[in-house]
């Protein structure tokens, strides 16, 4: 079995997901992704066939599922975000794609908490000031008897929501799927819609996924509704912000601060116009590249390509079909 292996934390993390793999004695490619599409198919062009693919953020569309060819037997994420792959296609392909739930919201809900302080005490500027020799001191408000907004209540969601009850905030959120057992256990006010979030909300918190139907949910008409001087915190994907807009909310005094994780295009360029504003606070995509995240996922990742292509269904498959019906 030949398969391609992109992610670069899975690889520069130590971990047992390393001697998992080799004991596995498959044939394995290595590429530091995440990849764009052109890199891909120079890959899949420059080597014999792959049989499965463990991948990270890249670009997996429908003409690079065409490029592996019908040799393709299964689609490994190490991730849970799956809006870089054409799920549909695949799915009509007959291929899996494996994805590794539950192992990453502990990182990413403490990594929420660090982007939203930083906005809260004003990092950015007094860590430049200080590294430049200045000691330029401004004043900073306390997220205590704040109410945070969380959209999106799944395992991030909720976790963020157990640490902002801690931080003494009020929490509203909403979620397609209500979990009305969590809501009353953690005092979570629930929002019929989520738009009630965006108006009531001192921080507001990013914990969906990316879909057709919410690219730039976060767009001038919803930055409007929004409280004077709120906080955005995104650790979602970048794609559900309409960048420019909340640029100039920055800029206008509508917003107090924008802090992610993610961009829209990424790996961030040169020009980007979130560059050295002092109010926005960007972090390369790593808030689930902790040691003990890493690890976790890894395993998953391992063992459910390992367990597909052994016939044990021990594995966790994000897209459904039947895969004894042929079309």
């Amino acid at each position: 079995m030949h398969i391609l292996l992109t992610t670069t934390s899975y690889q520069d993390t130590p971990g047992q997901h390393h001697q998992l793999l080799k004991d596995a004695k498959l044939k394995i490619t290595t590429a530091r992704g995440p990849l764009t599409q052109k890199q891909l198919q120079e890959i899949i062009e420059q080597n014999p066939p792959f049989d499965a693919i463990l991948c990270g953020d890249d670009e997996i569309t429908t003409d690079i599922i065409d490029a592996f060819g019908p040799q393709l037997k299964v689609i490994s994420k190490y991730g849970i975000g799956l809006d870089k792959i054409h799920i549909d296609y695949a799915t009509n392909k007959k291929i899996p794609i494996l994805f590794t739930p539950g192992v990453n919201h502990t990182t990413v809900a403490e990594h929420t908490f660090g982007l939203m302080i930083s906005l809260a005490k004003h990092f950015y500027t007094h860590l430049t000031q200080v590294k430049q020799g200045n000691w330029h001191r401004a004043t900073g408000t306390e997220l205590a008897g704040k109410t945070i907004g969380v959209l999106g209540m799944g395992r991030i969601g909720k976790a963020v929501i157990t640490r902002a009850k801690a931080f003494d905030m009020n929490v509203i959120a909403y979620d397609s799927w209500w979990d009305e057992d969590f809501a009353k256990a953690h005092d979570v006010k629930k929002c019929n819609f989520p738009d009630n979030v965006l108006t009531q909300a001192d921080v507001i918190t990013l914990h969906m996924n990316l879909t057709s139907d919410n690219t730039h949910y976060i767009n001038p008409q919803r930055i409007a509704l929004m409280k004077p001087n709120a906080m955005l915190i995104n650790t979602a994907r970048g794609g559900i912000v309409d960048e420019n807009a909340v640029l100039q909310a920055i800029q206008s005094g509508k917003l107090a601060g924008y802090a992610a994780d993610v961009l829209e295009i990424e790996p961030v360029q040169p020009n980007h116009p979130f560059n050295n504003q002092p109010n926005i606070i960007i972090t390369p995509h790593i808030a689930s590249r902790t040691t003990e995240s890493v690890q976790r996922q890894a395993l998953r990742a391992t063992n459910n390509l390992i367990n597909f292509l052994n016939g044990n269904d021990d594995y966790i498959q994000a897209n459904e079909f039947d895969q004894a019906s042929e079309e």
